[in-house]
């Protein structure tokens, strides 16, 4: 601010007086005019004209100063010009120490003593980026003229920018010209205003990639997975009161505890969560529809065998889906069977994948037409939760086909096709195989050919004695057969101290990969191979994702 400056001598001392010019239209920049000239420097604040000390004559004993303040006229009759030099020429300072007790202030500014504002003046002032001001929500503020004139007040009334938008307020808070953006920081999907509690790795967020309302529950980790404002809260069982013998596909998710449902699509993004797409119950190859009695929801098997998670548990056949005591289905026997009346090719991707064969372990003659017979197949469509990389399952595979039919051409067969983007699972999809190291091999009456205590639930000694002839010594009771059907009386068995008319597997955990946030799809099948008698049969329960990859397979337990 420039300001016109006199010295008046009066009494004793030094009185300093201030003429000051305002001009017009001031701001942050300069002045719009002084007066009648038009000087463009935008903004509204005013500026000081400044001339430079003068002197008078003083009264006696008193001594005074050489130099003059003129205030001079243009040529033109603009408005006054001031001289900031002495008329000596010489510069009253050089540093500020040289003002140190000069009336005209404590500040030495192009050669004179000098204060850094007029007390109670008022500025336009912003702090923050100037990029911003201006824009949305950021405006600027004013600061005032300490009484000492030596410095400016802080900035009041200005508005800065916030680090991140504010949700639904229909303003631009961060200042950065869009209104409500919705910033996905951590790249999951998900930014604040569509529900992401951690979005930035801080505190508690360790993990912001994992963390989101498309997350699942994680009981255990003490962390608000999807978002929800409550931690570790288990999931409520949805598989109560289910009909044995509903049609409804969806059911069968249920059963297998996967209480979460989801669209596809759906119109608002953020409502993009995990969960249950869809549901289909067919053949093996994807088409028709099923034998009605092959297909039941059950609470238990038998009367040792009890769903491994709340209350229901699947039950799918190649014959009747019961056991000895159920209805809706009702039972038929497994020993020499029943004929459903449905055949269908093999799912086309798997048989494929294995050169256009049906996999039989080595020595063990392969079915002469590749065919799936009264087969049921349950397809599960998912959106995978955002912090998932794998799941699991419980499973438990029954078979009439043992002891007689092991390593023969009739290999009934249970597999588990997981159509994914992850990493890690077997080329032909199917995760329900045991590796032993060399080989996958999928699970059916012939798995006793190549692993031992996979199929526990069984009378040990000869087998494959309507087939290739073996021993099998991986039994280790018969204790869950009982109430099955399966441990009915059998009078062609491979000898006289065999008399159950099948065996079982015992709950085995079938794991498998999934890529986080993807839809995927798991297609559960059972079939008859090479005929339509000797049944077998699948029971499924307790569905779980993992936060970490898994080895795809099935182990015991």
């Amino acid at each position: 601010m420039k300001q016109l400056r006199g010295a008046a001598r009066l009494g004793s001392g030094w009185v300093v007086g201030w003429v000051v010019g305002w001009v017009v239209g001031c701001g942050v920049a300069g002045c719009g005019e002084v007066g009648g000239a038009s000087t463009s420097f935008g903004g509204s604040m005013p500026v000081e004209l400044t001339a430079t000390e003068g002197s008078s004559s003083g009264g006696a004993g008193e001594s005074s100063s050489s130099s003059s303040a003129s205030l001079g006229t243009s040529e033109s009759g603009g408005p006054p010009t001031t001289s900031l030099a002495s008329s000596s020429g010489g510069a009253e300072c050089v540093v500020d120490s040289d003002c140190v007790g000069n009336p005209a202030g404590p500040l030495c500014d192009d050669g004179r003593c000098d204060v850094a504002c007029l007390p109670g003046d008022t500025r336009a002032c912003y702090s923050g980026p100037l990029d911003k001001v201006d824009v949305g929500a950021c405006v600027r503020g004013s600061s005032t003229c300490a009484a000492d004139g030596l410095s400016w007040g802080v900035c009041e009334g200005e508005v800065l920018p916030l680090a991140s938008e504010l949700c639904g307020n229909a303003i631009d808070d961060d200042c950065n010209g869009e209104v409500d953006e919705d910033v996905d920081a951590d790249g999951d999907g998900w930014g604040v205003c569509s529900g992401d509690c951690c979005d930035v790795a801080g505190g508690d967020c360790f993990d912001p990639e994992k963390v989101n309302p498309g997350a699942f529950e994680y009981v255990g980790n003490d962390v608000d997975d999807d978002c929800d404002q409550t931690v570790d809260e288990l999931v409520a069982a949805c598989d109560g009161g289910l009909a044995s013998d509903t049609k409804e596909p969806l059911d069968y998710a249920r059963a297998l505890d996967l209480c979460t449902f989801t669209e596809e699509s759906p119109p608002d993004p953020k409502d993009r969560s995990w969960g249950v797409i869809s549901a289909k119950l067919s053949l093996a190859d994807g088409k028709g529809s099923p034998a009605a009695a092959s297909r039941a929801i059950r609470p238990g098997f038998g009367g040792k065998i009890k769903p491994q998670k709340h209350s229901s548990l699947v039950v799918m056949a190649s014959g009747h889906a019961a056991d000895a005591n159920d209805t809706k289905p009702g039972y038929a026997a497994f020993e020499k069977g029943q004929d459903m009346a449905t055949t269908s090719p093999p799912p086309a991707d798997w048989l494929a994948a294995n050169g256009g064969k049906i996999p039989n372990p080595p020595g063990c003659p392969a079915p002469q037409v590749p065919a799936s017979n009264d087969a049921v197949m349950l397809t599960l469509r998912m959106r995978v939760p955002t912090n998932a990389s794998s799941f699991s399952a419980r499973m438990y595979f029954m078979s009439a086909e043992y002891p007689e039919y092991v390593c023969s051409q009739y290999n009934d067969f249970f597999v588990a096709l997981v159509d994914s983007q992850a990493v890690g699972n077997p080329k032909d999809k199917n995760v329900a195989v045991f590796d032993d190291g060399k080989t996958q091999w999928p699970i059916g009456v012939n798995i006793v050919k190549v692993a031992d205590g996979l199929f526990s639930q069984c009378e040990g000694g000869p087998v494959g004695c309507a087939g290739v002839a073996g021993t099998y010594n991986g039994c280790t009771s018969t204790a869950e057969l009982v109430g099955t059907g399966f441990d009915a009386f059998d009078d062609f068995a491979c000898n006289k101290v065999q008399k159950l008319a099948g065996g079982g597997s015992g709950w085995l955990t079938l794991r498998g990969n999934v890529a986080p946030g993807e839809v995927m799809e798991i297609r559960l099948a059972v079939w008859d191979t090479g005929g339509h008698l000797y049944d077998s049969l699948v029971l499924l329960d307790a569905w779980e994702w993992s936060l970490d990859p898994a080895a795809p397979g099935v182990t015991p337990g």
